[in-house]
């Protein structure tokens, strides 16, 4: 058991739980997503087989849009006040707390991963022990779609919530890459009032 209060998880974990109903407010619905990011989710969702993890599921909206694709998939998140909002708005659903870094999911089990955004604040040098963790759990030929922000260099910057970080598409893919995924597509969306956004799509390669 995590012990440890310095850990940058509990970070990420007191942050978001102080503002859970702004941001539930804010971005707890499909109606506060893009209409290209639904596009996505949906076609990359239509090409799954198997069971699903929405790894920092939040309020579970997304969640309860890949369900409606037709998918079995259940939401982790490390903030408890996102999960029970998320039980009670969705209650036909599974929502659990816990974190990327140890999943309980058996070796290969996985048809796919989303990780909508929710790396974003995971420090550059640990970043691939959640990959590896996505990549052990993922079957081989199963998919994967991460959600970050967009930059020229790794960098950090001052998210509302605590310390986010930005990629470039081609330092993020190197990472994908390194811990047995392979790079799909990438995508990324810019506009004015909004920070760049980016997603790269991947799939689990065969076991060596």
């Amino acid at each position: 058991m995590e012990t440890d209060s310095s850990h940058p998880r509990h970070t990420v974990r007191a942050a978001y739980s102080a503002r859970s109903q702004e941001y539930v407010d804010l971005f707890g619905s499909m109606t506060s997503t893009h209409p290209s990011d639904r596009a996505l989710v949906r076609s990359w969702a239509a090409e799954l087989d198997g069971p699903v993890l929405d790894a920092g599921c939040g309020p579970g909206q997304w969640t309860d849009f890949l369900t409606d694709r037709g998918l079995i998939v259940r939401g982790i998140d490390l903030v408890p006040e996102f999960i029970h909002r998320a039980r009670g708005q969705y209650p036909s659903l599974t929502f659990e707390a816990g974190n990327f870094e140890e999943l309980e999911d058996a070796t290969g089990s996985l048809g796919g991963v989303l990780s909508w955004y929710s790396l974003i604040h995971h420090e550059p040098a640990n970043i691939h022990v959640p990959l590896a963790e996505f990549a052990r759990v993922i079957r081989p030929g199963g998919g994967l779609l991460v959600g970050f922000f967009v930059g020229d260099t790794v960098e950090a910057f001052d998210h509302a919530a605590t310390t986010g970080y930005r990629w470039p598409v081609r330092a993020l893919s190197r990472e994908l890459e390194s811990v047995g995924f392979e790079v799909i597509e990438a995508h990324t969306r810019t506009g004015s009032g909004y920070r760049p956004h980016g997603a790269i799509t991947a799939r689990r390669q065969s076991l060596r």
